[in-house]
């Protein structure tokens, strides 16, 4: 392999070293490598990735499951019970942290599993030259010596030397910072060029503008230049609404635990206990405050999540995506295939009096056939009906063509007859506006024209026009030589409106979701569309009224508008950009070149199977087809997926806080612990089980119906409130084995562990709904596994060997049916704070 870095005195770098030499060097020919040589050379290299594919291994999630300070401390302390020959103790508690580790890790695992099955679907293809033939390999598969075709809309895949190329635009600017696209050229660079003068090269990172290329791939993987700033450009990027939601939780919970833990160790020190059994304690009790299974619980939520919505075709990149998807309350979206059917079809060629014209159609049909840049529905559509006309390309030879841009929004092929070259045709075609202001026309005539095309888009049908200027012979044509053009015709092309997209639209609606739509097409067509699926027409901009808005101006008219007609990819982005400025979470759906700089900027991109390489790889989200009503489910699915996290820390965190205040206030009033540490991690792990069927829990309708965000406050009030009535409850059952009973130490721990692993178990299915928790099923998994897990508690006290292993006693009749009395008690109470807590919430949810 050569590598990509600086010359050396014995060989001059592969951009300045001859073609044939770099064949031979390479081993390679015009023709590619055969398929045997090609698997040889994979062996040899490795996969062409700058990294790993998936750093998430079966032996990283094990080691995650461990990794935590507080398990590290609690398997430390239980050596230390070894060392001091308190056996049973410090081998109870070794299981225990094994067990729920396990639990934790073959639940990731499985949702591993799943986002590995999705990526592979998405994976990136290169066309490549194998046997001599034209074959489609995954992206990972090329090697050096290899020989690719590229075209517009691709990501080049490997860093490699162009070998032919027509109309090749290459964007560099992730890896030169340069803005505008390079065209690149067979030939030689100087050795010491730096990147971005390399104009025979392209890299790894780097999209295809326009036109095609034929590249000697030199370098794959960690050789390409990518590799040399991978650490910058894979680090990662802005936390996501939900990330910064679980890191902030986080950060809760640890000042929470340290408060608990200084507590409980300064009270045993105080009443002279032992040391080791104090620290056990004090960690288990910080163990039993945090959720530790929410890894898992939040990966087994994305990954059954991933999975149902890609069955109702949208598949995941990024999984946290999800909950962001069931964050958004703006959608924004083109209206070609997403609002209309996509299929276009050409309605008319017509000419500069509206009439019929075969010449036209023709002049549209070499213009189409022969462009070589962006693949587009409206040329194929004209390639079709040229077809259908009996036209072809015979008798004419392309001479040149002038790539289309986003800016001059137009296209020109410069054709000649094949039987002489005295003359060239230059053929342009592109927005009416783009293409009229190139035209020689009077006053009169142009506006005459404009009504025309205007008439057409407010009837929805869009309008290309088409110019074209005859020239003597030159060798090379830009865009100065668009000056002139005589106007020829217009051509008209038919794009349905999805019967379903007013539905859609209204649907998303009832979702708290507002579409918007932004395109390229002209504001009458756009108004026009607008009007048919529901959206309101007077509420539209164009992209030149954007340009001239400042930044406040467009952050306070951005939330009242629909439409934004005629702009373009700087424009998209900085629509987005105005919409989240004014505390919108923005989704973005689109499939062109044009739309990767929108798609990066959105809080949740979403793209379609058949979009560009840069716009899919630029997407969060993927759709197998461009259909609102699925994306509509898709949001429904990362609400749910939201809720069932949010209602997991909840009902968690408020559970195990009001256990740890309440062991932490009767330490220091009791002449014993209230419970050993094997117990505690004994109650956290069995209540722990049923928790991992929350993720598939149903979600109240209410929840579902608005954006949903992280809101810490609210977790922090939910699980103080939650806590101490709890905490009421313990404390009174505290009293009741003390005073009432007078239960001897393991009778009174035996009591309390019921007792709390019962309350942890009701308030779950109490809390897992806002409504009346009687009024809402519970999904069949949770229900049962709670009944389970109650069931074992309530034996394992009677159990004999079993319960006396972890220091569990049976218990006398009258204490069982008084702890089953405050149980039911306490079951009533939540049940009225919790209509209390939602009534009396001070504001609905909102970004943490």
């Amino acid at each position: 392999m050569i590598a990509p870095g600086a010359p050396t005195d014995a060989a001059p770098p592969w951009w300045s070293t001859a073609e044939a030499d770099l064949h031979a060097q390479l081993k390679s020919a015009p023709a590619g490598l055969t398929a045997g040589e090609a698997r040889l050379r994979l062996a040899r290299h490795g996969p062409n990735a700058v990294a790993a594919a998936d750093e998430t291994t079966a032996a990283n999630l094990l080691w995650r499951q461990f990794s935590s300070p507080l398990v590290l401390i609690l398997v430390l302390a239980s050596v230390l019970s070894l060392m001091l020959r308190d056996w049973v103790d410090a081998a109870t508690i070794l299981v225990i942290v094994a067990g729920s580790a396990l639990l934790g890790f073959w639940q990731e695992l499985r949702a591993s599993d799943a986002v590995g099955q999705l990526r592979q679907r998405l994976a990136l293809t290169a066309r490549v030259r194998r046997d001599g033939q034209l074959a489609t390999v995954p992206v990972q598969q090329l090697v050096p010596g290899d020989v690719i075709e590229l075209s517009a809309g691709q990501l080049v895949p490997a860093d490699g030397r162009v070998l032919e190329a027509r109309d090749f635009l290459v964007d560099e600017a992730t890896l030169t910072g340069e803005s505008f696209p390079v065209e690149k050229q067979p030939g030689l660079t100087a050795a010491d060029a730096p990147l971005a003068a390399r104009l025979n090269a392209v890299h790894l990172g780097s999209s295809v503008r326009s036109g095609r290329a034929v590249v000697l791939v030199v370098a794959t993987g960690a050789a390409t230049v990518l590799a040399d700033v991978a650490a910058r450009l894979v680090a990662r990027g802005d936390e996501s609404d939900f990330e910064r939601g679980v890191r902030r939780f986080g950060e809760l919970l640890l000042r929470v635990m340290l408060g608990v833990v200084v507590v409980v160790l300064a009270s045993n020190a105080l009443l002279g206990r032992p040391a080791v059994e104090s620290m056990l304690f004090a960690v288990a009790l910080a163990v039993g405050l945090s959720p530790e299974l929410l890894p898992a619980i939040v990966g087994v939520s994305l990954a059954r999540g991933a999975r149902h919505l890609a069955a109702a075709g949208v598949l995941v990149r990024r999984l946290d995506a999800i909950e962001d998807l069931g964050s958004i309350d703006v959608l924004c979206t083109d209206k070609t295939g997403t609002l209309t059917v996509g299929a276009m079809s050409l309605d008319a060629a017509v000419d500069a009096a509206g009439e019929p014209s075969r010449e036209v159609l023709q002049l549209a049909h070499l213009n189409a056939v022969l462009e070589t840049g962006i693949e587009n529905p409206m040329d194929r559509a004209i390639v079709e009906a040229g077809r259908a006309a009996g036209l072809s390309t015979d008798g004419w030879r392309k001479v040149d063509e002038i790539p289309y841009d986003f800016i001059r929004r137009r296209l020109t092929i410069v054709v000649s007859p094949a039987a002489g070259d005295d003359e060239h045709l230059l053929i342009t075609k592109g927005a009416v506006a783009a293409v009229l202001d190139r035209c020689a026309l009077r006053p009169d005539e142009r506006m005459r024209l404009e009504a025309r095309a205007q008439a057409q888009g407010e009837r929805g049908v869009r309008v290309l026009a088409l110019a074209t200027r005859r020239v003597p012979p030159q060798p090379r044509y830009t865009v100065d030589d668009e000056v002139a053009l005589a106007f020829t015709g217009f051509l008209c092309f038919a794009d349905a409106v999805k019967p379903d997209a007013a539905a859609a639209v209204q649907a998303l609606a009832r979702r708290g979701v507002r579409v918007t739509m932004i395109t390229g097409d002209n504001r009458h067509v756009a108004a026009q569309v607008a009007r048919q699926v529901g959206l309101e027409p007077k509420a539209l901009i164009t992209g030149a009224e954007v340009s001239a808005l400042r930044d406040e101006s467009l952050w306070q008219r951005a939330p009242h508008l629909s439409v934004y007609a005629e702009v373009d990819p700087a424009q998209k982005q900085r629509i987005v950009r105005a919409l989240q400025r004014t505390g919108h979470a923005v989704g973005y759906l689109g499939d062109g070149i044009n739309d990767a700089p929108a798609l990066q900027a959105a809080d949740v991109g979403l793209s379609v199977d058949r979009a560009v390489d840069v716009a899919r790889e630029s997407a969060d989200i993927v759709l197998l087809q461009p259909d609102l009503a699925v994306l509509e489910r898709g949001i429904a699915e990362g609400r749910r997926t939201f809720a069932n996290t949010l209602k997991y820390i909840q009902i968690t965190t408020s559970a195990n806080f009001g256990n740890m205040v309440s062991m932490a206030l009767a330490t220091p009033l009791l002449p014993f612990l209230p419970l050993t540490a094997t117990q505690i991690l004994l109650n956290n792990l069995l209540s722990d089980l049923p928790s991992m069927a929350i993720s598939a829990d149903h979600a109240d309708a209410e929840v579902l119906e608005r954006p949903q965000h992280w809101d810490l406050s609210e977790v922090r009030r939910y699980m103080i409130v939650f806590g101490l009535v709890s905490s009421v409850f313990d404390l009174f059952t505290f009293g009741l084995l003390v005073t009432v009973f007078h239960a001897a130490p393991e009778v009174f721990r035996s009591g309390w562990f019921v007792v709390s692993l019962l309350t942890e178990l009701a308030v779950m299915l109490v809390l897992r709904t806002r409504g009346p928790m009687w009024a809402s099923r519970p999904a069949p998994l949770l229900l049962w596994t709670t009944v389970g897990v109650a069931v074992a508690a309530v034996l394992l006290p009677a159990s004999g060997a079993i319960g006396g292993l972890f220091g569990l006693v049976p218990m006398p009749g009258a204490m069982q049916a008084a702890l089953a009395a405050i149980v039911v008690g306490y079951v009533v109470a939540t049940e009225a704070t919790k209509r209390w807590f939602w009534r009396t919430r001070a504001r609905p949810p909102g970004r943490c």
